[in-house]
């Protein structure tokens, strides 16, 4: 297992999403050893999920070509077993409660630990409900870790306040996909983070260019990038991780260069 902790330890971080086993669980795996390879410093795994309500059409047509595929969960984390012969830094599921309860929370939560899986992500888990979760992933050593959104508003002290690992933002309302513009003021939600709690906090949502991943990072600890991603998994195939690679390199050089707004 490694610290979540650990991914921010150097700078501002980049942190890169991919849904297994689009187009298959061997080009995710080159896929995220490319990313990590270029600077990636912290990587969300999504398990395919029917029904990916956060997602946009990028990533809900990832989900549906690997469930299509045959990927389910049990070959998701033989995935992660491969993934942990040589790949050391933070290993975070980005998934849906349902899959979850499906498999058995204790037994899931139980399995992360074992495959070296440090945090999850459940973005349709309302803050109020995590205690269906919370006392397996304590047991387990997994961090479960919070989202705030731009909706959030009063509750951003007290979600702050019991993060762990780390505060996944959401840049903008709605679903995930690439945005031409971010307007949300996160840097006053980003000062209300930090007022509350010395957890880092990363920018998701929308993120695609260089330029945005740089204005991201300069406001909080780093920038989390998907559907960009996902986007040349699903153009490229087999052949995606060297575009992956290099397109990792450039945001990560981006983020790198974020000097911190506040």
């Amino acid at each position: 297992m490694s610290d979540i902790a650990s991914a921010f330890d150097h700078g501002k971080a980049f942190i890169a999403f991919f849904t297994c086993g689009d187009p298959d669980l061997e080009t995710t795996a080159a896929a995220v050893r490319e990313a990590v390879r270029n600077g990636a410093d912290l990587i969300e795994l999504g398990i395919p999920f029917s029904d990916p309500t956060a997602e946009g059409p990028v990533i809900q047509e990832a989900n549906l070509r690997a469930l299509k595929g045959g990927v389910d969960t049990d070959k998701v984390f033989g995935l992660v077993r491969d993934l942990r012969r040589d790949v050391s830094v933070p290993l975070v599921f980005m998934t849906y409660a349902n899959v979850v309860f499906s498999f058995g929370a204790e037994r899931f939560i139980a399995r992360c630990r074992e495959s070296g899986v440090d945090g999850l992500i459940l973005p349709d888990l309302p803050y109020e409900e995590k205690e269906e979760f919370l006392p397996f992933c304590r047991a387990y050593g997994v961090k479960l870790i919070s989202l705030i959104a731009p909706t959030s508003e009063n509750r951003i002290a007290r979600i702050a306040r019991e993060a762990e690992g780390f505060l996944y933002l959401v840049s903008s309302l709605g679903v995930t996909g690439t945005r031409t513009e971010i307007t949300t003021d996160l840097t006053n939600i980003v000062r209300a983070v930090r007022e509350n709690t010395s957890v880092p906090c990363a920018v998701g949502f929308g993120i695609s260019t260089p330029e945005q991943a740089r204005r991201m990072a300069e406001v909080s600890d780093g920038a989390i990038v998907g559907s960009a991603i996902v986007k040349l998994m699903a153009r490229y195939g087999r052949r995606a991780p060297q575009y992956v690679g290099d397109f990792v390199r450039a945001m990560k050089e981006a983020v790198r260069g974020a000097s911190d707004g506040e």
